[in-house]
């Protein structure tokens, strides 16, 4: 068989792109790495800034950073293993009913597809069909119903260990980056510096978020880089208030 060159780098061009230059993303640990580090940097941030503004002591804002990071990963880790464990429940069961739905009222359910794919546009003896053909299997049934009534998708209960570990480790990493200038320099200087650090850092999550999924980097990057500063600035603002006097 003869193949026409030109058609032949024509098809090699498209797969270099479509599995190199713009691949689709599979699913990743991206959402639980910025959870856990966001979560770790604001609040560790925030105890590091109000613990400085009261008692103007490097060693006790060391001691409350680390505790709050200990604490706050393992708390973080158990809510990403549980959370996902709920979420895997709640498909199991719904999925479930649905069959038990098609079994006890099965003119409701197929009312149902036809009602989707009505929706959609489709009309006539095209959608007559679509519907004949997704209620003839239960299963393809039950998993339409899943994707676009329930707007659920399947969820591996092995992927909790995953998440956990994901949230716990980012979770760590990002509370020690506020802290770290409290080993090292006078409180004031740390403070700024624990500020401007920990604004970077979220703005460097922010930007990649956005150039892996969607958005434009910059303005991600300065979003997550504010909200997160703001939020910290809270406790600031607290151990301002209740500033440890000076001891004699």
């Amino acid at each position: 068989m003869n193949t026409n060159p030109a058609s032949l780098d024509a098809i090699i061009n498209e797969v270099l792109h479509h599995t190199q230059t713009d691949p689709h993303k599979r699913a990743s640990g991206l959402s639980d790495f910025i959870l856990g580090a966001q979560d770790g940097l604001v609040n560790v941030l925030g105890v590091a800034l109000g613990i400085a503004a009261a008692t103007n002591d490097a060693r006790v804002v060391l001691v409350a950073g680390l505790a709050t990071t200990f604490a706050e990963s393992i708390s973080m880790g158990a809510v990403a293993f549980t959370t996902t464990l709920a979420d895997a429940d709640l498909y199991q069961s719904e999925r479930e009913r649905e069959y038990r739905h098609i079994h006890e009222a099965p003119n409701i359910e197929t009312k149902e597809i036809r009602d989707i794919y009505e929706n959609k546009g489709f009309r006539g003896e095209l959608l007559e069909h679509i519907v004949e053909t997704i209620t003839a299997n239960k299963d393809v049934w039950v998993a339409v119903m899943m994707a676009e009534e329930h707007q659920l998708a399947p969820v591996d209960r092995k992927t909790a260990f995953r998440a956990a570990w994901i949230v716990g480790l980012s979770a760590i990493i990002g509370s020690l980056v506020p802290i770290a200038p409290f080993l090292f320099l006078p409180v004031a200087a740390s403070m700024w510096l624990s500020v401007l650090v920990t604004a970077l850092v979220l703005f460097g999550i922010g930007a990649y978020k956005a150039r892996v999924t969607i958005g434009k980097p910059m303005r991600s990057g300065f979003e997550m880089m504010l909200i997160g500063t703001i939020s910290a600035m809270a406790g600031y603002l607290v151990g301002v208030l209740l500033k440890v006097p000076p001891l004699p």
